[in-house]
Parts: C-alpha cells; structure tokens; sequence
C-alpha cells in the first residue's frame, strides 16, 4: 500500500493519542501525581515525534491538492489550517524547553511556560484530527 494513502490515517490516530496522553497528563499533575505525569508527558512527547515524522514523510510523497470545499468552507478550512500549522511550529520548540525544565527539575519554570504550552499543544493535536477529519470524512479526499 502506497505510504500517501496510509499515513493520514496514522497520523490522525498519533494525534489523537497525543490528545489524549495531554489531558491524561494534566489529570494526574492536577491530582499530585507527578510520577505519572512525568511518564505520561514522556509518552505524549514520544507519540507527538512518531507523528512529526510519519507528518513530514507524508507531506514530502504526498502530492499537493487544492481544497475542494466550496463557500463559507473554504475561509474556515483555511482559518483552522493556518492556525494549525503556525502554532504547530510554535510549539515544537517549546515542548522541548518545558521537557528539559522538568528533566533538569526546575519545576518553577516548567511550570510557568506550560501553562502556556499545554493548552497549545492540545489545540494543535485537536485540530490536526479536525483537519483529518475535514479532508478525508467530510470531502472524502483520496491520497
């Protein structure tokens, strides 16, 4: 099976699962439970890497198509890709520092970024799945 048909579906899955891990993560730090936090955030940064991979070999192979969407669908696909994709960039990096704070143990400052980055990283897996489910349930694109 060609890697373009394949990969989008895979891709939706690791965003969901990053989704998930995210607010599976906070439930536990917001209960105290910091070892499982630290195994949970460990888990959601691993599947959010096998995403950004699986990602960029999909978009390097994949051929480019224009949005079929008509009228108002067009302004909102549009809105919700470029929201996405900005803050998907945004985020990447701040994922690591946040990561690296709470690896070195400065919590203080892990703590005052990621209240900033936890909500970003949700929205950029939420809307991932929302794009995905745009383009290959709604309009039914093929790869």
């Amino acid at each position: 099976m060609n890697s373009t048909v394949i990969l989008p579906h895979i891709n939706a899955v690791l965003n969901s699962c990053s989704f998930i891990l995210l607010i599976v993560g906070y439930l536990f730090i917001r209960s105290g439970k910091r070892e499982e936090h630290r195994k949970t955030m460990i888990a959601a940064i691993a599947v959010s890497a096998i995403f950004l991979v699986s990602y960029l070999i999909y978009h390097f192979t994949a051929p480019v198509f224009v949005f079929p969407g008509k009228g108002w669908a067009v302004p909102a696909y549009y809105t919700l890709l470029i929201s996405h994709v900005v803050l998907a960039t945004l985020v990447t990096p701040m994922v690591i520092v946040i990561a690296w704070l709470a690896l070195k143990g400065n919590f203080t400052k892990h703590k005052a970024i990621a209240r900033w980055v936890w909500p970003t990283w949700l929205f950029v897996s939420s809307s991932g799945v929302g794009v995905y489910i745009i383009l290959y349930h709604v309009y039914s694109i093929q790869s």
